[in-house]
């Protein structure tokens, strides 16, 4: 699908959204930031976990955004996105053969947070939903149609969740193919973007000591290498604002980190802290 969304004007703001489980959370506090200065989108962008925040952004900016979200993210259907007891999961796999978790409960709390037949033309502000195309093997823009089923696709965690069949082609996350989809935003014609991110860019990494070590860093180069270049190659007339998360919560390494929705306020509390002071700092009001 071609990207029609366009933008206008030297000011153009775009907010980038991009994804990483449950540490989507901390995307909350620099989003609670950027508005209580004003600072206000003309477009959103998002991929996985930032889809699932930039779509409900995107529905009205001007509300209690901040409120809604952090009501969904602290909703146990957030914490049934996630998925049932360990044993419950393997069950799943086994019958399944493709993923642990069932995709009902997300697409219950985007029913519940943005309606059922919402479409990308009823948004309040111009939004792009990011996903992997399994059949075409690259990346595709949503803009336009039903809303929910792209925002799935955006968020189809590969062994967590099945792929998301839109038009009988099968889509994954979008992470796969652009964590934080800034090339989007410029493609659209953003001046100013400011990066809303869950904190993986800002920890070095290191050669690996062990097997594990040794698929985390795999990933972590899959995922950020994208983002690398798209930084290295950004136009001139660009400017770019990475937020902080303000660093990893204790625990963030271990594996099953990606289930602990208790730690959500403490992300928000945590990047909304350190994007005002990132803000202050570039004079940024």
């Amino acid at each position: 699908m071609a990207q029609r969304v366009r933008l206008r004007g030297r000011r153009s703001v775009a907010f980038v959204l991009g994804g990483g489980g449950v540490r989507g959370a901390a995307e909350v506090g620099m989003l609670q930031a950027l508005l209580e200065r004003g600072i206000r989108p003309d477009l959103v962008v998002g991929a996985s976990i930032g889809a699932i925040n930039g779509a409900v952004l995107a529905a009205d900016p001007e509300g209690d955004v901040v409120g809604r979200l952090t009501d969904a993210w602290t909703s146990p259907e957030a914490a049934a996105v996630y998925g049932n007891g360990f044993f419950a999961q393997l069950g799943r796999l086994a019958r399944t053969r493709t993923h642990l978790n069932s995709p009902e409960p997300l697409e219950h709390l985007l029913r519940q947070s943005l309606g059922h037949d919402r479409t990308f033309e009823q948004l309040k502000v111009p939004f792009l939903a990011v996903a992997a195309s399994i059949e075409r093997a690259a990346e595709h823009v949503f803009d336009s149609g039903p809303l929910i089923p792209a925002i799935l696709a955006s968020a189809s965690v590969p062994g967590l969740l099945p792929p998301t069949e839109i038009g009988g082609e099968h889509f994954l996350d979008g992470g796969i193919v652009d964590s934080i989809p800034i090339s989007p935003a410029v493609d659209a014609g953003a001046r100013t973007i400011y990066v809303l991110q869950v904190g993986r860019i800002e920890q070095p990494l290191e050669a690996p000591r062990s097997a594990a070590s040794t698929a985390r860093v795999a990933f972590e180069i899959a995922r950020r290498h994208r983002f690398a270049r798209d930084v290295a190659t950004l136009p001139d007339n660009v400017t770019l604002h990475v937020l902080p998360t303000g660093g990893p919560l204790v625990g963030d390494h271990k594996l099953a980190s990606y289930r602990r929705t208790s730690t959500v306020h403490d992300r928000v509390a945590q990047a909304h802290a350190a994007t005002v002071a990132y803000l202050d700092a570039r004079g940024i009001r």
